[in-house]
């Protein structure tokens, strides 16, 4: 039995598949689409680094202000002979303790770094670690140290008894991260 020609035509249009226009288009449609997917790749991609400096500029300051918080905060300075038994910096022998270094004191020179206080000021360019050994990666870093009185709580600025240790870094394509910690005396002279 024969189907009759308008069915069979209806039939051999159904089993034909895509024209040539057709199958064009579908590739230009796709073509943009993937265009613009990978457009996107490739702007996250790019971006990925800058968190990466901003995370590695806070470790630096975390380890930095950590350092400086777990120096003594002394009336007298460490070499003092009345420095376990002073309860002011009148009760000191004849060194006391002040904002910023004393002579020639430096974080890895001798005489080192004793109190907190010393580090107000203090500067690097190019991260080194405790040991004077420049940490690899980290050359295009700058760290910098400020040390002040300070207010906390019911302890005023002019009490002495408070300081507030501000640890800034900066890093390569303008990152930055700064960070407050505060010391404090504990007892009347805390911290040995």
């Amino acid at each position: 039995m024969r189907l009759p020609s308008t069915r069979r035509r209806a039939q051999r249009s159904r089993q034909r598949g895509l024209s040539l226009i057709e199958l064009v288009m579908f590739i230009v449609v796709v073509g943009v689409a993937l265009a613009a997917v990978l457009r996107v790749f490739a702007q996250a991609t790019a971006a990925s680094a800058d968190p990466q400096l901003q995370r590695q500029a806070l470790a630096i300051a975390e380890s930095l202000l950590e350092e400086v918080q777990l120096m003594p905060f002394t009336f007298c300075d460490p070499d003092d002979a009345n420095l376990a038994s002073a309860s002011s910096t009148a009760g000191c022998a004849s060194l006391t303790e002040a904002i910023g270094r004393e002579g020639s004191e430096g974080r890895f020179s001798t005489p080192q770094f004793d109190n907190v206080n010393d580090y107000h000021g203090y500067q690097m360019s190019g991260i080194v670690d405790i040991s004077n050994t420049a940490v690899p990666g980290l050359s295009g870093y700058s760290a910098q140290v400020t040390v002040q009185a300070a207010s906390l709580g019911s302890l005023g600025a002019a009490s002495g008894e408070v300081l507030r240790i501000t640890v800034q870094v900066t890093g390569p394509a303008g990152t930055s991260a700064t960070l407050d910690g505060y010391r404090t005396r504990h007892a009347p002279n805390a911290a040995l």
